[in-house]
């Protein structure tokens, strides 16, 4: 009898010592109400918040938020931001308050997207109404190109206005003085290496082709060439047909008979650079139309694979057409 009753008080002795922990770790750190704000960045994982929460003294236990969390399911309902958090709050508390959504919330804006992408996603991260997307669209007009791709921290309440301010500024600051020295001793100018950087942006997959692409483009303007860019004509045909649209498709497949819509914006019809820019290029494609590369090559394509292929004579590339895209 004895030897049963030994087993079972180390039983409860355990229990009642993981209790005691359980309870005194998932208290509040502190009678203290002010406010902290607190960051999470986008993959943290729960260890990472945690260990960050600790340190921050909003936790008693990484352990004990972890577990928590973990069992309860809610490790994963986490999301990513800026929040307002009191170490007064037990982790019971805390988890609630981190699963209520943050008070900044960050929002991607990856490269080469349309304004109209652009505000489209915002509206969305930000749960705003087509109010918003439309005083975006008319602030941002004449901007094309200017708004720059980064990923952003914004207060669910911000502004269309406040929004693009920030994107120019993250633009200016981005195209540093040493671009825009390099830009004057150019022939474009600043806007029309924008033009041309949205063009590398579309038209191109990876950094390393990038100032070769460039440098292309400009030989062909250099020579009086049609540039014949896809995504000009891309450009034009959502243009066209996305008009009050949501979630239109603004790279939409093109055929033949689209290059001879009567637009400024298609390249294959007019000679030069379009208008304006057709999307908004990050730091990549920017620098590839500051620092084009010089070749010998006069035509580029994409195989079905995504692998660029160069050719220096129009036989070539047609060859190359026949042996990776048909």
């Amino acid at each position: 009898m004895k030897r049963l009753l030994i087993p079972i008080f180390i039983f409860f002795a355990l229990a009642a010592g993981g209790l005691f922990w359980w309870e005194r770790n998932s208290e509040a750190p502190s009678t203290n109400s002010k406010l902290v704000d607190f960051l999470i960045t986008k993959g943290s994982s729960a260890t990472v918040i945690a260990n960050k929460l600790r340190a921050t003294g909003l936790i008693k236990s990484p352990l004990a938020f972890r577990i928590y969390t973990q069992i309860t399911g809610k490790a994963k309902k986490i999301p990513a931001g800026e929040f307002q958090l009191s170490p007064n709050l037990s982790l019971f508390k805390i988890v609630e308050e981190l699963i209520k959504g943050p008070t900044e919330i960050w929002v991607t804006i990856p490269e080469g997207l349309r304004k109209e992408e652009i505000a489209e996603r915002f509206t969305t991260a930000l749960n705003k109404d087509e109010a918003f997307k439309a005083e975006f669209l008319n602030l941002a007009k004449d901007k094309e190109g200017h708004l720059f791709p980064d990923t952003y921290l914004f207060p669910k309440e911000i502004s269309a206005a406040k929004i693009v301010e920030k994107m120019e500024a993250t633009f200016e600051k981005k195209v540093d003085l040493s671009m825009q020295e390099e830009i004057k001793k150019g022939d474009l100018g600043l806007e029309k290496t924008i033009i041309l950087a949205s063009l590398v942006e579309r038209e191109t997959k990876t950094d390393a082709e990038r100032p070769i692409v460039a440098g292309i483009l400009l030989k062909r303007l250099e020579i009086g060439m049609p540039l014949q860019i896809d995504a000009t004509v891309q450009y034009v045909v959502s243009s066209l047909n996305c008009k009050n649209q949501i979630n239109c498709e603004w790279w939409p497949a093109t055929t033949l008979n689209d290059r001879k819509i009567n637009s400024k914006f298609n390249t294959y019809k007019y000679a030069g650079l379009p208008p304006s820019p057709i999307a908004n290029p990050g730091l990549s494609s920017i620098k590839a139309a500051v620092y084009p590369e010089e070749s010998d090559y006069l035509y580029y394509l994409h195989d079905k694979k995504g692998e660029v292929h160069y050719a220096k004579t129009l036989e070539e590339h047609n060859a190359n057409i026949k042996k990776y895209i048909y």
